[in-house]
This record gives C-alpha cells, sequence and structure tokens, in this order.
C-alpha cells in the first residue's frame, strides 16, 4: 500500500529529524584507526552499502564494491526475488528488502551510500531520494531517463554534497587518458569530427507492444517494478532485460552503449552541451510499401549527429555522428584493408586536422592511424591512471565516498556524466521526433524527419519543434511525484 499525505507528512518529519541528529552523533560514533591497531580497518574507514536492483549488472556492481575490501554490502533490494537469489547467497549479512521507499526510509541511518542498478526510468526518483538523504550514489549508465531528470540529478550531487558516480566504468580505463595526452600533444590537430558507432541493439526494436497478456510472477512486484511509467498489463519477456527497447523504460542503444562510446570524445575535448541535432532511423516495413508505426518502441537503427560548440580543447563547433543497429562509418582511408575498425561492431574515431585516431568499446586499445605511427611512439604521461581501470572504478568510488565530499577525484561524477547523459537524451529527442505525427497538419505528417532540431540548453527546449518537448520531462505515473530539488 502507498503512504497516505499524512503519513508521508511524518515520514519526511522522521528524515529531517534524523539527518540533524545524526550529524550530532557522528563524532561519538568514529573509531580512531589507531585504537584497533595495525592490519585492522576503522569503522569510519568503510563504506556500507544499500544496493537498490541487485541482480545482472546490480550483482556484478555490488560484488565489485566488497571486492574493494572497503565496503559491507548491509542492504539489498529489489523487486523480483528471482534476479536477487546470488546477491543474497553472497552477502546473507545484508537485510532484504523489496520496496526501495522502505528500505530507504527505515534503514538509512545504517548505511552511507546506495547502489542503483534498475531500470532506466527509476534512475532518477531512487537516486535523488537517496541524496536527499545525504547518500553518497553509483547509477549504473544511462543516469537517467530524461533530459530534466538529468540535470536535476546533477544540480542535487552538488546542492546535497554526495560523491556520485555513474556506471560508465570505461571513463576508469587507461585510454581516454591516453587519448587526451595524445590529442594536447597535437598529434592528430584540431579534432572537428567524432564517430562512435555499436551493433546494438542486441534485443527487439522496432515492434509492436504485445497484445498477449501473461501471468505476473509471484516473485515479482509488477507495480513496483514499473514505478514512475504508464500503467501497463504484464506481458512476457519485457522483464529482465528486453525493457530497454521501449521508451516508456528504456533510452534504446544510445542509452545502453552511448555513455560507454562517448565518455571519450567528452573526456578528450571536453565537450558539455549540444546546440543541434538531426537523425535518420531504420524503417519496419509490415507489408507491400506499408511502413510500420511503433512510437513505443525505439527504432532498429538510427544515425544521429549532434553539433557542439568550440571548446577551449578545439578551435570550432565538432560535430559527433552516432550510428547503431549495425550501421557504421565509412572505413578511414589510413586503416588497411584487413585491419579491424573498432572492435569489430563498436568504436569510435576522431578526425582532426593532422590526423585520426580510434578506440573499441570503453576507451580500449587507442591507437593512432595509419596503425604504423604507433610504433615507438612516445608521448610524456600527463594524467594519473585508475589503478585497475574499469575494474578499478567501483573502489574509486569507495574510496572517495570515505574521504568525503570533494576530497578525491573520480572518474565520472554527475558534474561529468550529466552532461554526458544530457547529450545522449537530445540524440533521442531527435529519434523520437522522427516519428513523431502531428495531426493538425495532415495524414501522415512528420515535420522532425526534415528537422535540425535546435536546442536551448538554459530552458532546457527544442526551439523550433515545440511537440517534442514532451520527452525533455515526461509526466510520472499517479501515485509518484515528479522528482524536484
Amino acid at each position: 500500500m502507498k503512504p497516505t499525505e499524512e503519513e508521508n507528512e511524518i515520514i519526511n518529519n522522521r528524515r529531517d529529524f534524523i539527518k540533524t541528529t545524526a550529524i550530532a552523533a557522528a563524532a561519538f560514533m568514529i573509531v580512531p584507526r589507531h585504537v584497533l591497531g595495525r592490519g585492522f580497518v576503522a569503522p569510519s574507514d568503510r563504506l556500507s552499502i544499500a544496493g537498490i536492483g541487485v541482480g545482472g549488472k546490480g550483482k556484478s556492481d555490488i560484488a565489485m564494491f566488497a571486492k574493494s575490501g572497503k565496503a559491507d554490502i548491509s542492504f539489498l533490494c529489489d523487486v523480483d526475488t528471482r534476479r536477487a537469489t546470488e546477491s543474497v547467497k553472497a552477502f546473507p549479512k545484508a537485510k532484504f528488502y523489496k520496496d526501495w521507499r522502505e528500505m530507504l526510509d527505515k534503514e538509512h541511518k545504517n548505511f552511507d551510500a546506495v547502489s542503483v542498478s534498475t531500470p532506466d526510468h527509476n534512475h532518477a526518483i531512487q537516486c535523488l531520494a537517496a541524496m536527499q538523504l545525504g547518500k553518497h550514489v553509483f547509477v549504473q549508465k544511462p543516469m537517467a531517463h530524461d533530459i530534466y531528470e538529468a540535470r536535476i540529478m546533477t544540480q542535487a550531487a552538488k546542492k546535497y554534497k554526495v560523491v556520485t558516480q555513474m556506471g560508465n566504468q570505461g571513463a576508469s580505463n587507461d585510454g581516454t587518458r591516453i587519448m587526451k595526452e595524445w590529442y594536447e600533444a597535437g598529434l592528430i590537430g584540431d579534432v572537428h569530427t567524432v564517430h562512435a558507432w555499436t551493433d546494438r541493439p542486441v534485443w527487439p526494436q522496432g515492434i509492436p507492444w504485445s497484445s498477449n497478456k501473461a501471468d505476473i510472477p509471484k516473485e515479482l512486484d509488477w507495480e513496483l517494478w514499473l514505478g514512475t511509467a504508464p500503467y501497463k498489463e504484464y506481458v512476457n519477456k519485457l522483464v529482465p532485460f528486453n525493457w530497454r527497447g521501449w521508451w516508456d523504460y528504456g533510452t534504446g542503444a544510445l542509452g545502453d552503449m552511448g555513455c560507454h562510446l562517448l565518455e571519450a570524445p567528452f573526456s578528450v575535448l571536453n565537450l558539455k552541451y549540444a546546440k543541434d541535432v538531426q537523425c535518420s532511423v531504420g524503417s519496419v516495413y509490415v507489408d507491400e510499401f506499408q511502413r510500420g508505426y511503433f512510437p513505443e518502441s525505439c527504432p532498429p537503427s538510427s544515425h544521429v549527429t549532434l553539433t557542439f560548440p568550440k571548446t577551449e580543447k578545439t578551435n570550432g563547433d565538432v560535430a559527433v555522428h552516432w550510428m547503431d543497429g549495425g550501421i557504421q562509418p565509412e572505413r578511414p582511408s589510413e586503416l588497411g584493408a584487413k585491419e579491424i575498425f573498432g572492435d569489430g561492431g563498436s568504436g569510435t574515431l576522431f578526425t582532426g586536422t593532422k590526423g585520426k585516431m580510434m578506440c573499441d568499446t570503453y576507451g580500449l586499445n587507442p591507437r593512432l592511424l595509419p596503425l604504423s605511427k604507433n610504433e615507438n611512439l612516445n608521448v610524456t604521461q600527463k594524467y594519473k591512471r585508475v589503478t585497475d581501470g574499469a575494474d578499478g572504478h567501483y573502489k574509486q568510488w569507495v574510496d572517495a565516498c570515505i574521504a568525503g565530499y570533494g576530497k578525491q577525484e573520480l572518474s565520472s561524477p554527475f558534474e561529468i556524466a550529466g552532461p554526458l547523459t544530457e547529450a545522449l537524451l537530445i540524440a533521442n529527442l531527435a529519434i523520437r521526433g522522427y516519428d513523431l505525427k502531428i495531426d493538425d497538419l495532415g495524414e501522415d505528417v512528420y515535420p522532425g524527419r526534415s528537422a535540425k532540431l535546435l536546442w536551448d540548453n538554459d530552458s532546457m527546449k527544442i526551439t523550433n519543434f515545440d511537440e517534442v518537448n514532451q520527452f525533455v520531462k515526461r509526466d510520472y505515473r499517479e501515485g509518484w511525484k515528479s522528482i524536484t530539488l
């Protein structure tokens, strides 16, 4: 049952009281390391974590936190007990909840940080609730489902002074740092164009919603899984994976892989917010000359072009091309006929005025083109590496949480991950606008298919196609309050 307004007021008052008293009590709870002796880790040097979504990627996330040697997995929460089974076995001392709201309300004084690995549509409301309780947050990519949510989450991290990290672990690999050093050494000149591509989606897209209702598994709380999304009857093969291809819950291939493939350009070129976007998408024909119309589903493929304004790392605007569904850019002429483009299915290519460089997914395997340029390459290291690379992404966050807000550098805090996530979601605005019918203009009129959409970053809106702005901030389902600071 959902709390009444009166109960919510009581809960909120209780939260405020606990937050105030917790600060006063902290001085009496910290045990200095020297009291315990050499070889012991003081309670103040350990991080107590509550996991929301502990199956699949959530399972591996909390396992990596525990592997750091400085974190305790104290609470587990999942709407599907089937998915939580292995984590429950791995952390038998952790108390289990199905409802994350109940866990935060009852247990927030008993943990320090929250890991969120749930479907995209519930990221923001879960993360913000934790941050408002003063909890550090690690969230799987993408940060949020909507542009508005990503902006609020970025602001919240600063307001509540909590340590944050997005789960694009490639940001902690050496590759991005190496390419920054190459670029700043002038090896490829001024970058003006970037291409990123992926062979995903590897789940169904460009399809109609199933009309075959199914029985809800007894282990799954369907209402809680839906969370902020509109109510629909349960159907098979949506949970736990294929939700990614439906706009109500996921953000398509862009949300799934964009944070991994575009992190390097953002870091190397210091990109922030796009100023315009345009796209084309793949079509599905259901009969002769009859194009399918499935606006609830992400398309099977897309090519999106974002324009980013000049930064201190570039001499002018940068065009960033995103391609998914197996579409790839033209192979560079500098690449040999049998040499692999990216990692075969995905990759990122930088084109500068003096040359090119590329890398695989997660920023791995950076190399200059032609490949012969990598022989006897000697560029001074400028940027500190993250120990253990992508695996160290988790320990980096744990260490930063223990050190406290603003004390240690992170690879993907919300101040960096927020603009990156927004760029992906602006690209999705163009994709959704491509299939947006405007009935008032006549039958089968799609004005978004021939438009370059102009983005006003301060106002968070498209200025020349207002109808698409409905996707900047969606309406939450009744009973779920829209997030605010």
